[in-house]
């Protein structure tokens, strides 16, 4: 029966629907609107409380699960982009206004864990992934480095848009991969074997085997947008059936099989920035989109080492 609703999930492969990534909701929730441009969602449950960021308003804001209340997490905020928590729950935030990825403390402090490569400054941390080990493995584009709007304009002392590894022990900075034209979003795989990375420019993901000394392998393309006006590749999340989520900021978002084929979209009306699950199952996925914090409840859940 027709509901008059525009669509929401676009069905590209039967199995998008069998393996019940369409069996959710029907629309999407409008949280909150009233960001300059909103992405790094990040549910954290002891809060029960979504934080995300809000890049040229140079600030965080939060959104209460139990009353629904949106309110000011941090500002200034580094013009902070991606926000994650590593493995003691707190939270480690890639600020690309102050050039470097930071830790904040239970108690509230912030400690700074990489500003530098060899000595130059970073250009601008966007999102990082924590692994098992410890390890915080992080892209660095120049998006907050290029115009005011999403940071500070400077000039590339690295001369080049890598992503690192910061090493548990020693707290060193070291290379893991280069060759991007903007590396942006990145995920481990379940079993931490592949390190996903979406290269915005290039308008592909790629799937890297993680080296036992903490490097990457050259990789492999796992997906590519052609022909897609504003189709960009952001930040990338794992379900618990081996799906990869990814938004791809004027074309939606995307779903993926494990084989990289694309199962189908999800239809949003604004830009699609990044997302994130959450919520007590960890089956409410967070989109943010311009100016808006979208939510749907999804018939699929969080991998189990998603954070």
């Amino acid at each position: 029966m027709a509901t008059g609703r525009p669509a929401l999930y676009e069905v590209l492969d039967d199995r998008f629907r069998t393996e019940k990534c369409t069996a959710g909701d029907l629309q999407l929730e409008t949280l909150h609107v009233g960001s300059r441009w909103a992405e790094g969602p990040l549910y954290i449950p002891a809060w029960r409380q979504l934080i995300w960021s809000d890049i040229p308003n140079d600030r965080m804001l939060r959104w209460d699960e139990v009353s629904g209340a949106v309110s000011v997490f941090r500002s200034p905020a580094g013009h902070s982009n991606g926000n994650t928590l590593d493995r003691e729950g707190r939270l480690i935030t890639s600020e690309q206004g102050n050039r470097r990825v930071t830790r904040t403390e239970h108690d509230g402090s912030v400690t700074v864990l990489a500003d530098r490569y060899r000595g130059k400054r970073l250009n601008s941390p966007n999102d990082a992934a924590v692994k098992s080990d410890g390890s915080i493995w992080f892209s660095d584009p120049d998006f907050g480095i290029t115009s005011d709007y999403e940071g500070v304009r400077g000039e590339s002392e690295i001369g080049a848009n890598n992503v690192y590894r910061i090493d548990p022990g020693t707290g060193e900075v070291c290379l893991a991969a280069d060759g991007f034209g903007a590396p942006n979003g990145l995920v481990f795989s379940h079993d931490e074997s592949e390190l996903y990375v979406s290269d915005t420019r290039a308008g592909q993901i790629r799937a890297f085997q993680v080296r036992a000394n903490g490097t990457l392998s050259e990789g492999r393309v796992f997906a590519e947008i052609k022909g897609v006006e504003g189709g960009h590749f952001d930040n990338l999340r794992f379900d618990d059936q081996g799906h990869l989520w990814a938004a791809a900021m004027d074309d939606g978002v995307h779903c993926y099989a494990p084989d990289g084929t694309l199962l189908g979209r999800l239809l949003v009306p604004n830009t699609v920035s990044n997302i994130r699950f959450g919520g007590p199952r960890r089956n409410r996925l967070f989109i943010t989109a311009n100016d808006t914090l979208y939510s749907l409840v999804m018939g699929v859940t969080a991998a189990p080492a998603a954070l």
